[in-house]
């Protein structure tokens, strides 16, 4: 129905402007050329259709990216013309209502740099949490990054604040107290469920800083045997020779256990995932670690060219041809929680044939599928980008499953052993006095005695993130878009 309107339009406005022409005597005013500005929209939205067309994995239940939708380029682009932006066209054109995870992107420097490890950040990573009937918020400390400004201020894990910039949080502001370059954190205490001011505050500058995905590597002594206990915040390659080094160490005592400490890991590259997958094991070398289902039009070309691109295998070594250092365990204690997402579920549920994994903690954020940056160039690359703007797209390219072809539930992965972290009694980080790490170490050592009831009811509920602003936040992404020779890349309507 929308083309055939398109096309009566098209009739109508050729006829009008016929009649017009043919009356010498009639003055006219010439149609109003397009600006620079128009041009440059037009030629973005050109693109994010087509990148859509090109490779996104739920391609055949959106009709208007079909490959016959549009008869012609002027008939995709008057369809184009309809949408106020870019962003719009994305949102509320080209994605299905189930994808929370597909997204468009003005300046893809920030999202390489979010890839990388790379963000603005004051140092301080923390929890918003929202008052039960209120819209008001207040935030928990969760970590501070090394390095960061916020390092030598007074501010620390477990630390409350319901004021930032000297204004009450809430729903409608947070993002935009958030955005400043400079926060103040008005410091608050827990008591009888109210957070109270305690007039202290500090106020911390943000700056650029690359973040180490591994916060906390130790070996624990768990009634006589080492426990490895890894806290890792994201899949960054970057630092994929640093967590081989963890590894190592893990490897040199002689570590009977790991503890995989995800509960912050909202993912990241799928062959950081795979790699760290094989470091946990080692004995499945070249075995399936995941396998991917693309659109049908990828997945009958690889299928047909390259059936093998369709797995991602257990490997020995790491990008630049390292040995990893493989710890041939059988089994894998993670913690997870509901910031837990993306790459980080890929290794439980790829590791899940193969080995026990017994996971602690709260019910993930459950996402299943990968995606891949699209640049505005002829074959979708970052070479030959568009120079006039800096828009990318970053939509869902495939869906992943295990050797057993399961994937990981829609609402997440249900937790073996149930806590969820507690508030008013946080802890240190890779200290017992964590209750999180506490329930993973009574679970090895088999003592179930300390283990509480979850079902109390809570004053607040959990409402966002410091990292929820990042390009990659809660991202599962391949390093780049397959090179498929004999693959036509960029849909030329006019050549069909």
């Amino acid at each position: 129905m929308r083309i055939y309107n398109y096309l009566m339009l098209f009739v109508f406005a050729g006829t009008l402007f016929t009649s017009c022409s043919s009356n010498d005597d009639s003055p006219t005013t010439p149609d109003p050329q397009p600006g620079p500005e128009q041009n440059l929209e037009l030629e973005i939205k050109d693109f994010v259709w087509k990148g859509m067309n090109e490779i996104y994995v739920y391609k055949s239940q959106v009709p208007e990216l079909g490959d016959d939708f549009f008869a012609t380029q002027s008939d995709l682009e008057a369809y184009l013309e309809e949408w106020d932006s870019p962003e719009d066209l994305f949102y509320d054109g080209l994605t299905i209502t189930q994808d929370r995870f597909s997204f468009i992107t003005e300046d893809y420097v920030a999202l390489e740099n979010s890839f990388a490890g790379i963000s603005e950040t004051t140092g301080v990573e923390f929890r918003l949490y929202r008052f039960s009937g209120s819209d008001n918020l207040f935030g928990v400390v969760r970590y501070i990054i090394p390095g960061s400004n916020a390092e030598s201020e007074d501010i620390e894990r477990g630390d409350f604040f319901r004021r930032l910039n000297g204004m009450d949080l809430t729903i409608e502001n947070y993002q935009e107290i958030l955005a400043s370059s400079s926060i103040t954190f008005e410091i608050a205490k827990l008591e009888d469920n109210t957070v109270t001011p305690t007039g202290e505050s500090v106020t911390i500058n943000t700056q650029t800083i690359t973040e180490n995905p591994i916060l906390v590597s130790k070996v624990i002594d768990v009634n006589g045997s080492n426990v490895g206990y890894l806290m890792y915040n994201s899949f960054v390659a970057d630092f994929d020779d640093e967590l081989n080094a963890a590894f190592a160490e893990f490897k040199s005592q002689n570590i009977t256990d790991l503890i995989l400490d995800l509960r912050y890991n909202g993912g990241g590259r799928v062959s950081s995932a795979t790699r760290l997958a094989s470091m946990i094991t080692g004995q499945f070398t070249g075995e399936i670690f995941a396998k991917q289902q693309w659109n049908e039009d990828y997945q009958n070309f690889f299928l047909e060219n390259d059936p093998d691109r369709l797995f991602n295998r257990f490997t020995e070594t790491l990008e630049g041809g390292e040995a990893i250092n493989s710890l041939n365990l059988t089994k894998l204690y993670t913690i997870v929680s509901s910031s837990t997402a993306s790459a980080s579920e890929l290794v439980a549920n790829g590791l899940a044939p193969y080995i026990e994994v017994v996971n602690v903690g709260g019910m993930t954020v459950g996402k299943s599928q990968a995606s891949v940056t699209l640049y505005d160039s002829s074959n979708f690359g970052k070479s030959g980008a568009n120079p006039d703007h800096k828009y990318a797209i970053q939509p869902l390219v495939y869906e992943s499953v295990n050797a057993n072809d399961q994937g990981v539930p829609f609402d997440g992965i249900t937790p073996d052993e149930e806590i969820i972290e507690d508030v008013a009694n946080m802890g240190v980080l890779g200290e017992e006095s964590d209750p999180l790490l506490k329930r993973a170490l009574d679970v090895i050592a088999g003592n179930r005695r300390s283990f509480s009831d979850q079902s109390k009811a809570y004053w607040y509920n959990e409402f966002s993130e410091s990292g929820v602003n990042s390009p990659a936040y809660r991202r599962m992404y391949i390093d780049k878009l397959p090179e498929l020779e004999g693959k036509t890349k960029r849909l030329d309507l006019d050549k069909k």
